[in-house]
């Protein structure tokens, strides 16, 4: 059942007796979908996982209301968006601030120095440049594919991203002269 394409096993989920269908998908996507909602909490695993916890259960759920409009890769990836988005609103509500950066363990490698630049660079975006950065670059998600997560019109996602990656840019362009030098 691991060969399955995802179509095939959602259609076997969607079945009475589909529940290991969709532990095939679960196992297949939640790396990617703890990955990226860790992203988006600033590093705060337990809630990253918290939510994708809650990402698949709204999934299994909804697997009727799967229409196929986009693949279900992208769907699972806007559902967990919206988990994101439900639990920064109920935090704003209650303490305005959704998590804390943890601080890294130091780590003089440069690779890591560069990782906490951007890292350090990517909150300076506004929160949808950085959300549509994060599912861009770090993703691999089509603009298209990023509207439908985000539920924003593909206009706004291209101009998000490219304002992202332009103003990520000017922040990293110390990072970007020192590769160059490299390369000379």
């Amino acid at each position: 059942m691991e060969a399955a394409s995802d179509e095939e096993l959602l259609r076997r989920a969607a079945r009475p007796d589909g529940r290991q269908a969709f532990a095939v998908l679960v196992s297949r996507h939640q790396s990617g979908i703890r990955c990226s909602l860790r992203r988006l909490t600033r590093g705060n695993a337990a809630l990253a996982d918290d939510l994708a916890q809650e990402t698949f259960i709204r999934a299994w759920r909804s697997l009727a209301d799967f229409r196929g409009d986009s693949s279900f890769r992208t769907w699972l990836y806007r559902i967990a968006y919206r988990c994101f988005l439900s639990e920064v609103r109920r935090r704003d509500a209650h303490t305005g601030e959704i998590a804390e950066h943890h601080a890294l363990a130091p780590d003089q490698s440069e690779a890591r120095a560069f990782m906490d630049d951007f890292d350090a660079a990517l909150r300076q975006l506004s929160p949808a440049q950085r959300d549509a950065v994060h599912f861009s670059l770090q993703r691999g998600f089509s603009h298209p594919e990023i509207a439908h997560i985000m539920g924003l019109p593909l206009g706004t996602v291209k101009t998000h991203v490219l304002r992202g990656r332009q103003k990520l840019q000017e922040l990293l362009s110390d990072w970007q002269e020192g590769f160059g030098n490299d390369k000379a």
